[in-house]
């Protein structure tokens, strides 16, 4: 998700402290995403990791097109795959949807103005790692929006690029865009939360 934070490696620990995600805290969960308590968001994606709370917004405009966005290059894991559309982790006493509000405006200039309400369709626990430089061990929920005005501001250091894509073709033919490098969190998403 949004874990451009701190790297594993001794080599790489004093550079990483200084990113503004390596003094953060995430939520740690149990497999229900019961919390419980916090946990440095450096320490949850490297090593073993420690299961926390986290989501994938889905973000559609009227013609049920989904917003992909890529990850940054500078993002420390999953750097320039594609996501659906923006990912993050909700803070101690953040909801879901008010964290998905936060980083649509953050990531995209997406403001609240733009469409009616935040839906969490879906939740799922998935652990996955990425090369050496560490892993993702979430329960992620899913949360959709659909854009009545698709007016967009992305940040360069959040988002590399943007492409509008039809859902249901994406759905069925996975394969036909595996040159953009799907992120795990959101395909298992779109595996799941498809009516």
């Amino acid at each position: 998700m949004s874990t451009d934070d701190a790297g594993a490696s001794d080599a790489g620990a004093a550079e990483d402290v200084e990113h503004k995600n390596a003094l953060q805290d995430v939520i740690a969960v149990d497999s229900d995403d019961n919390p419980e308590g916090t946990v440095n968001r450096l320490e949850a994606h490297t090593g073993d990791g420690v299961r926390h709370r986290a989501f994938t917004c889905l973000v559609f405009d009227s013609n049920g097109r989904l917003l992909l966005g890529q990850r940054a290059p500078g993002k420390r894991l999953w750097g320039t795959y594609w996501d659906g559309t923006v990912a993050s982790h909700p803070v101690e006493g953040q909801s879901q949807e008010e964290a998905t509000r936060q980083r649509l405006e953050e990531e995209l200039g997406i403001t609240p103005d733009q469409y009616g309400d935040v839906e969490l369709t879906d939740r799922f626990e998935y652990k996955r790692y990425f090369e050496n430089a560490g892993l993702e061990w979430e329960v992620c929920a899913v949360l959709k929006v659909t854009l009545e005005d698709d007016a967009l501001d992305p940040d360069e250091e959040e988002i590399a690029g943007l492409l509008w894509v039809d859902y249901e073709h994406l759905h069925d033919h996975p394969e036909w865009y595996r040159q953009l490098r799907l992120c795990p969190w959101f395909e298992i998403a779109m595996r799941r939360d498809f009516e």
